[in-house]
């Protein structure tokens, strides 16, 4: 299978690869307690030997010697968000350049007309949207504490990172841990797909794409953070729910002249992984462990958040 345009827009917004905000450097409250799991080091599998959308390298599969670590058992929720950002006065770049992506069936009836990204008209250019307002002003009730926080870039992640005393995962680190065990397997729970009528292991999108969804699942936005079945390790919403950033940036070793051009068209791009409630198999097929998508670090959307990782010292 090759790549359709992914779901993943690209802000492209005036500014280096340097945060507009200034990364916190004390905090006026204490970081959460942050619920985490112990993961084992050792070899661990990255990719895959059954590859989907060859275009965007998922194989082969191979090992990578790590070291132990903990990841956060659910990714970083609005409720602790909100305590950083209350506590450092922190403001994300969402907030700072004023607007952010919105699917175009969640936008708040209070918004006048948005202006749609081309190829992918389905996500529409929100102003005043933002980690507060998912769905852009008049949506504050759309707002949940155990929901994972979304509108949050790169740089946002890395922010609060900071404060929590963690970093954003690798790739194999985020792999590693979305197995729970498993050996080079698609999804968190084995190799069972997920359906539109009746086998819902996490949250993603049910019906025709993009017109509609009928929320099979139980859910036509994001879902708490903690839901489902968690993985062999105890993780949640791997897959689905979210897009996670890495820590890592773009990276194909191809050198042919279309992955060159793709190379060039998203310089200074970084890697994101387990998909979101707006993947469904027929459109965007990466709510898959090996599967990957790419997006520029100022990019913020109401389908992307972030997990931390702790080294064990």
């Amino acid at each position: 299978m090759t790549s359709k345009t992914c779901c993943t827009p690209r802000a492209n917004r005036a500014t280096s690869d340097t945060s507009a905000t200034t990364l916190p450097v004390a905090a006026a409250l204490d970081p959460p307690q942050i619920d985490v799991v112990a993961i084992p080091g050792g070899k661990a599998l990255i990719g895959t030997d059954f590859p989907v959308i060859t275009e965007d390298e998922e194989s082969p599969c191979r090992t990578k010697p790590i070291k132990a670590f903990h990841i956060m058992r659910t990714t970083v929720t609005n409720a602790m968000f909100a305590a950083f950002a209350e506590g450092t006065q922190y403001k994300s770049d969402a907030e700072v350049f004023g607007w952010s992506f919105v699917f175009y069936r969640n936008v708040s009836g209070t918004v006048p007309e948005t202006e749609g990204v081309v190829g992918t008209t389905w996500w529409r250019r929100v102003d005043g949207a933002n980690w507060r307002l998912v769905n852009g002003p008049g949506s504050e009730v759309d707002w949940r504490p155990d929901h994972p926080v979304t509108h949050v870039s790169w740089r946002d992640a890395r922010a609060f990172a900071k404060w929590a005393g963690g970093r954003l995962p690798t790739e194999v680190e985020w792999e590693h841990a979305a197995r729970g065990g498993l050996q080079d397997a698609p999804f968190p729970w084995g190799v069972v797909e997920p359906d539109d009528v009746g086998h819902f292991p996490c949250n993603i999108w049910q019906g025709g794409f993009p017109q509609e969804n009928t929320g099979a699942d139980g859910y036509l936005t994001t879902a708490p953070a903690r839901s489902f079945d968690p993985n062999g390790y105890g993780l949640f919403n791997m897959c689905g729910n979210v897009w996670e950033w890495t820590s890592e940036p773009m990276k194909l070793r191809s050198l042919s002249k279309r992955t060159k051009e793709r190379m060039r068209r998203l310089k200074g791009a970084k890697l994101l992984k387990g998909g979101s409630f707006l993947c469904h198999k027929s459109y965007c097929f990466r709510y898959r462990i090996p599967a990957r998508t790419f997006t520029t670090p100022d990019t913020t959307t109401t389908h992307q958040g972030f997990r931390l990782v702790f080294d064990v010292v």
